[in-house]
């Protein structure tokens, strides 16, 4: 294997004795950069022999230095990386490795900081990383938040996988790191992708970028639910019949009929069933078929004990709505389960093999929606 050559070595050492804190090295470029408090600096190496082992003694050097061990990243600890099993003492020494794996692993340590955050940002600019930065709350909230986020707003049109786009969108609309042009744009997207949609069911379910009217009886029902106000259902019908309610039933009925990815119906059954859970009741969704869980929803109302069937007594004109409610919060990932474990199929197929599912859900919307349900799928608008 190659030796450094005396000069390469003389100057590394010289650099990792000053105040370094993260190491990246260019490859292609033979460039070893450091950041440090008062900046960058940067070594050009001249290798003698093939690049690759050139590089590996360079590591080995670096790692010597900086953990006392001159083997490099330890191999074995790469599984752990992606699983955020980094060991919390000695973060920032892996970032002065030179080693991408090592970075990783402070990207998805628990251990993470703000500062850690800079550091390894310096040394490894890429969108996974960012992502996973941003799932710490002091990033978040510190100085890297908007930093991170403003990078994945402008790498994002250039994800393709409904996963990652989906998980992306989740984490720019925490509080606080984009701001309302930003949003809005986010939004737009979702027109030709409904990927992105779905963080904002998640994230903001009641305040939806889009003007959509509350439903006609909704001023009317206000007055009569006021002798109501800690009510579970009631709480939740003026909720849902509000503009923000049938906002969040509109884009989520449109997004039923477009199931394009499992990822994407995964998550929006997750965040149907969550934005329904303050109605929920395990007696009406403990069953494996739908038929089963509207058998046991029209029980629980028929039951005058239950807090539906009170609420009921005094409001039946409103039991179609209350059951509707009672059945989406059952709706969620597991019930698609079945399906989506029998199936690879995507996009057309994927929403024939799912009708099963999500007729019944559409169904329950369009009673909340005060529509008539029709099966048929309106025209959507091609992808640009």
């Amino acid at each position: 294997m190659s030796e450094l050559s005396p000069e390469d070595e003389l100057r590394l050492n010289v650099m990792m004795a000053g105040d370094i804190q993260a190491v990246r090295i260019d490859e292609a470029a033979m460039i070893v950069h450091g950041l440090s408090s008062r900046g960058e600096a940067s070594i050009k190496l001249h290798p003698a022999g093939r690049s690759e082992q050139y590089l590996r003694r360079v590591r080995e050097l670096l790692a010597g230095i900086a953990t006392g061990s001159p083997g490099g990243y330890p191999v074995y600890l790469h599984g752990w990386t992606r699983m955020g099993q980094a060991r919390e003492k000695g973060l920032d020494c892996l970032l002065l490795l030179g080693e991408e794996e090592a970075v990783v692993s402070v990207a998805y340590s628990n251990g993470l900081t703000d500062e850690l955050a800079r550091r390894a940002w310096w040394a490894m600019p890429v969108a996974d990383n960012a992502r996973r930065m941003l799932e710490r709350d002091c990033v978040v909230q510190g100085k890297m938040g908007r930093v991170l986020a403003a990078y994945l707003v402008e790498y994002l049109p250039f994800e393709t996988n409904p996963h990652t786009i989906l998980d992306t969108v989740r984490l720019l609309l925490q509080p606080g790191l984009i701001d309302e042009e930003v949003r809005l744009k986010l939004w737009n997207r979702g027109a030709m992708d409904n990927a992105y949609h779905v963080g904002f069911l998640e994230r903001m379910p009641d305040d939806l970028p889009t003007a959509v009217a509350p439903r006609e009886d909704w001023n009317a029902l206000n007055s009569r639910l006021a002798q109501f106000a800690d009510d579970p259902c009631a709480v939740q019908l003026e909720r849902v019949l509000s503009a923000r309610g049938q906002a969040f039933l509109q884009t989520s009925e449109a997004m039923l009929r477009y199931p394009a990815d499992r990822d994407v119906v995964n998550a929006l059954l997750n965040a149907l069933a969550a934005y329904f859970s303050p109605v929920f009741q395990p007696t009406c969704c403990d069953s494996d078929s739908l038929e089963a869980m509207q058998v046991n929803v029209e029980a629980f109302c028929s039951d005058p004990a239950s807090a539906a069937g009170k609420f009921l007594e005094s409001l039946p004109e409103y039991g179609k709505e209350v059951r509707a409610m009672l059945v989406l919060s059952c709706m969620n990932s597991e019930v698609a389960a079945p399906i989506l474990s029998r199936t690879t199929a995507g996009g057309t197929l994927m929403r024939q093999k799912l009708e099963p599912i999500t007729t019944p859900i559409l169904q329950q919307i369009a009673v909340l929606r005060g529509q008539t349900f029709s099966a048929t799928v309106p025209r959507r608008r091609s992808r640009a």
